[in-house]
């Protein structure tokens, strides 16, 4: 039996329109998913281990690490603490875009 790649598969998967669609969509919860696993693996904890520094369940650090369950704010700001990082949240513009006139840090250009 021959076995592909699972880098080609992907990419044979991302040529069709509809699955690069969703892909993308989930993509904030795929990233956020490996933030999380990141964290937990530069202090070289296990599940259980952040789980009891977060006061929670094993399971559910597998659920946050899966994407199958979102953080709240407050569990970012317990797992922040539970790793030694500090909780930063951003929001990016999806295109480079000019500034909103009137927003505030905006330079409006005289007529």
């Amino acid at each position: 039996m021959k076995t592909i790649p699972y880098e080609d598969i992907k990419a044979r998967l991302m040529q069709k329109p509809e699955v690069r669609a969703e892909y993308e969509r989930l993509r904030p919860e795929f990233e956020l998913a490996q933030t999380i696993i990141a964290a937990r693996a530069l202090h070289g904890l296990t599940q259980a281990e952040l789980a009891a520094r977060m006061e929670t369940s094993q399971s559910y650090i597998a659920r946050l690490e899966s994407g199958r369950v979102l953080p709240s704010m407050r569990t970012w700001q317990r797992l922040a603490a539970a790793t030694g990082t500090r909780p930063k949240v951003t929001l990016e513009p999806l295109t480079a875009v000019s500034p909103l006139p009137g927003c505030p840090g905006t330079v409006e250009e005289s007529p």
